[in-house]
């Protein structure tokens, strides 16, 4: 485990960059979907006008999440991972928690997006 032969470039001292990348994007969407499903009866309760077809988007993004988790290994992955945080934008025009929810979790992915730039090159 010494120093890098010439030529050959060590980014991270990870032993599987493209392992933690992958679990961190994974992890990213998991927690967004569990949020999601979680937020659903506290806006119901309390912000009141959540109706049936904004469950239901709700719902759909929260599933998109976790099949996109799944799909990590995947390039296009992390671009759809992207177009979901904008769609949980978009969905502020249902609730405006949703927006609060989109903005959040824009943040969250962009800093993965970020970590993910610097240790994969």
């Amino acid at each position: 485990m010494g120093e890098p032969e010439a030529g050959q470039v060590r980014r991270s001292g990870l032993r599987n960059p493209q392992g933690a990348v992958r679990g961190l994007g994974a992890g990213t969407l998991g927690l967004e979907a569990l949020v999601l499903l979680l937020a659903i009866q506290p806006i119901r309760v309390v912000g009141g006008d959540l109706g049936g077809a904004a469950i239901a988007v709700v719902v759909a993004l929260a599933v998109a999440a976790i099949l996109l988790a799944g799909m990590m290994r995947r390039p296009w992955a992390w671009h759809a991972g992207t177009v979901l945080q904008g769609l949980l934008i978009v969905a502020g025009l249902l609730h405006w928690s949703l927006l609060v929810l989109g903005i959040i979790f824009a943040l969250v992915w962009a800093y993965a997006l970020h970590v993910r730039r610097v240790i994969l090159g």
